[in-house]
């Protein structure tokens, strides 16, 4: 399992949870929630590096392209966390904003497997 380069995205990332619960609403307004699967509570991170070395989105951009290509998920650890869990990233961005220098935004989606 691949473990993201270490280079800190900016403050300002935003977690997203989304929980797998199933609703079913009865025609009285009472609704019973039913949890759903395992994993319930998978989280979403919308991440940037602003301003980074063009070296530093290389590497960040390299690693990504190499697990879109072989399809893995990897290991990284959020920055509100001291463990590290499995995400994939299954869109991202660069964007050259000067001479040497580089932004790149990536959504990492946390997923779950042995």
């Amino acid at each position: 399992m691949a473990t993201f380069p270490a280079i800190t995205p900016v403050y300002g990332a935003s977690k997203v949870s989304r929980p797998t619960n199933r609703v079913v609403k009865f025609g009285d307004g009472y609704e019973q929630v039913i949890r759903f699967g395992l994993n319930q509570n998978p989280k979403v991170w919308n991440l940037t590096w602003q301003n980074i070395t063009e070296s530093n989105a290389d590497t960040i951009e390299t690693f990504l392209d190499a697990r879109a290509d072989d399809g893995d998920a990897f290991d990284w650890t959020p920055p509100d966390g001291a463990t590290s869990y499995k995400w994939r990233c299954d869109e991202w961005d660069k964007t050259i904003t000067y001479n040497n220098r580089a932004t790149i935004t990536a959504t990492f989606r946390q997923v779950y497997e042995p």
